[in-house]
């Protein structure tokens, strides 16, 4: 490809994975689109150069993207993961060659699978594989850990909540909590949403 020359492609299935290459070199894309019309069925999007890459992505929404480089810095491998969206979708990112420490790099910055040694045809569906399931992985931690936290919060609003409630009628813990359940019951609202417009209101007046 000729320098600062710009070049797209895409081949369209319907209500298939959608799957974005990012690969400068035309011949090598082709390489990779073989490979996978031979593996299965895809929507498949070529982008050939990573200038408004974030926004080239945006737009195509893909489920998953694949990154072929040559020898990456480790600011280009932040950088094309970040415009990729690793939290949103599976990157996988084949490099012929990677200094010491890149792989760690790739997958802080989110990447679900790194090869070195280069893209070969037939490894480019089992790595695919591979990212997607480590992508679901990391995914479902991401879930359990956020709904763990909210938790942990509900439970402090909730404290604090039976706390003012017992200063102020002067009841035990467990009353305290049977006054918040039946008022959110009657609202038909959660506890935890209750508690929390309780506090909320005591910190405006306080």
């Amino acid at each position: 490809m000729r320098a600062g020359e710009s070049w797209y492609f895409c081949l369209t299935v319907s209500e298939r994975m959608s799957i974005v290459i990012v690969e400068a070199d035309r011949d090598r894309a082709l390489q990779i689109v073989d490979s996978l019309r031979q593996a299965g069925e895809y929507d498949i999007h070529v982008i050939g150069q990573t200038a408004g890459l974030a926004r080239q992505i945006k737009a195509q929404q893909p489920d998953i993207v694949l990154i072929d480089l040559a020898n990456p810095s480790r600011d280009t491998l932040e950088e094309l993961a970040l415009a990729s969206n690793p939290m949103e979708r599976p990157v996988a990112m084949f490099v012929d060659r990677s200094d010491a420490g890149l792989s760690g790099a790739a997958i802080e910055a989110g990447v679900s699978a790194y090869v070195v040694d280069g893209m070969q045809p037939s490894r480019v569906k089992p790595v695919l594989d591979a990212a997607i399931a480590r992508f679901r992985v990391f995914q479902r931690m991401r879930t359990e850990l956020a709904e763990t936290k909210r938790a942990l919060e509900e439970r402090k609003v909730i404290d604090r909540a039976k706390g003012m409630i017992m200063k102020a009628r002067q009841v035990e813990e467990e009353e305290a909590y049977a006054l918040l359940r039946k008022a959110a019951m009657d609202q038909g609202k959660r506890v935890a949403d209750v508690a929390l417009a309780l506090v909320t209101s005591a910190g405006l007046l306080s």
